[in-house]
């Protein structure tokens, strides 16, 4: 499909927005899907990745809007010296919390940001990264409800080294096609949370990770924008704002009584699909 003018710019923007509106928070790669659905339509090249930037602040925001208590709280009382640190004996989801479960990936992003552009968003490292968290999935639901000791069923809950837990095998989701959501929510699992839990852990915990990723490449990409871009960014934007706002709630009532298998399932089925297209 060819690129070619703003129509067609504005067709690609409501595509993309509910690509990564739909795929953000759910377990099974957005910057998988985005990549695959770009290269099909035709839409590359730095207007492209400019785009799927701000498309992914639509989805940052949504959460951002459902978690606007937890987060004014964190930053009103981390303001008044009050949520650095949890206090002994009280629990409660923390600043220190947050930091724990987000610095390893933005210690390892920001180290190998440029040869993971350079090399993995292409289809065949996309295919890859869908069957290794597919099968990271699986393994969760296995083994996560084995470990011993009470298990965090609230955010309040989380320890400190869950949260780190977590954090660490975010990492994994650097790589296109692992899922980031996925990623956290199968660390969650294996580290002790319930799966409601590790699910909203995923969705806090990927704010402000998308918020430094996307600032990191909106610096290095503002020179392709232009004041007539700016209508296909909007669009974009309050498509994928709105499409994540709904699967959000949707993921939440549904992992409650569904395990992340099915997820599993869809990957390894896209994956066999795109070996198979790109074998022809």
């Amino acid at each position: 499909m060819p690129y070619d003018g703003a129509m067609h710019e504005l067709w690609l923007a409501l595509i993309l927005g509910i690509v990564e509106g739909l795929t953000e928070f759910l377990p099974v790669s957005s910057t998988g899907h985005l990549i695959l659905v770009g290269e099909w339509l035709g839409f590359a090249g730095e207007r492209a990745e400019t785009f799927e930037i701000f498309i992914q602040l639509g989805a940052i925001l949504a959460v951002l809007w459902l978690y606007r208590q937890r987060f004014w709280g964190l930053a009103s009382e981390g303001v008044r010296g009050r949520a650095w640190w949890p206090r002994p004996g009280t629990g409660g989801f923390t600043l220190a919390h947050l930091a724990l479960a987000c610095a390893p990936a933005f210690v390892l992003g920001a180290l190998l940001h440029s040869p993971i552009k350079a090399y993995l968003f292409s289809s065949r490292p996309v295919v890859a990264g869908l069957m290794a968290g597919g099968l990271l999935m699986v393994g969760a639901e296995r083994w996560g409800g084995r470990r011993q000791g009470p298990e965090a069923r609230t955010l309040d809950e989380v320890t400190l080294l869950q949260a780190l837990a977590v954090g660490c095998v975010q990492c994994l989701a650097l790589w296109p096609g692992f899922s980031r959501s996925g990623a956290t929510i199968s660390g969650g699992l294996l580290a002790g949370l319930d799966r409601r839990t590790a699910t909203e852990l995923s969705f806090v915990v990927a704010v402000p990770v998308m918020v430094a990723a996307t600032l990191f490449d909106l610096v290095r990409s503002w020179q392709v924008l232009d004041a007539g871009f700016s209508l296909v960014l909007a669009v974009g934007t309050l498509v994928s704002f709105a499409v994540a706002w709904a699967a959000v709630l949707g993921f939440l009532r549904l992992v409650q009584h569904c395990s992340l298998v099915p997820f599993a399932v869809y990957r390894f089925a896209l994956a066999a699909v795109l070996v198979l297209v790109l074998a022809r």
